[in-house]
């Protein structure tokens, strides 16, 4: 499912203005049939470039959700302050319900990969000496009635993943520490 608006715009070519573009809507969260929930052990993906983040159980893929991100360029993060989200592998260390974003699930944000990419940039001069890699990174909702962000690909976060509420709500109920999450672009 890649960028259906996108391809709607080319497709339509001229007919379609950048305005119009922001207007549509996001496809609805898709998910398989015939189950309460997933099945035992689940890992998740987000992948930046589709704007999705997707669960998969034992029985393989689970359900995919309309996500947005920090930047606009949804490069890798390269030190704290730059709004991009992280790339690589990582594991969800802890959650909470979310006094402004409804629940926040907190990735292991640095891990050592991120400390090694980190330290090769600083070593190549792509980020100053004086950068700090930083921290908190997660999965939440969106601010209270503002669920249209992520229908508009509006990335808003300062480098997290944000989900509209409903669907953070749900990705919490079957998540625990522990849980794989591996983001790529």
């Amino acid at each position: 499912m890649k960028y259906t608006g996108f391809l709607l715009f080319l497709l339509l070519g001229s007919s379609l203005t950048a305005s119009d573009f922001s207007r549509l809507k996001r496809p609805a969260v898709l998910q398989r049939q015939g189950t309460a929930g997933p099945e035992g052990r689940i890992s998740i993906r987000v992948d930046k470039s589709d704007y999705e983040l997707t669960v998969y159980d034992e029985q393989g893929w689970y359900a995919t959700y309309p996500v947005v991100f920090g930047n606009n360029s949804l490069e890798d993060k390269k030190m704290e302050g730059d709004k991009n989200t992280p790339e690589g592998s990582f594991r969800i260390s802890s959650k909470r319900v979310h006094e402004k974003w409804s629940r926040f699930l907190a990735l292991d944000y640095p891990t050592r990969e991120s400390y090694q990419k980190f330290n090769a940039r600083k070593q190549r001069g792509e980020i100053p000496a004086s950068a700090r890699i930083g921290g908190g990174i997660g999965i939440h909702g969106t601010w209270p009635h503002e669920d249209f962000v992520v229908d508009r690909f509006k990335n808003w976060t300062l480098g997290c993943i944000s989900m509209k509420n409903g669907d953070v709500k749900e990705l919490y109920q079957f998540t625990v520490p522990g849980t794989e999450v591996i983001i790529r672009k």
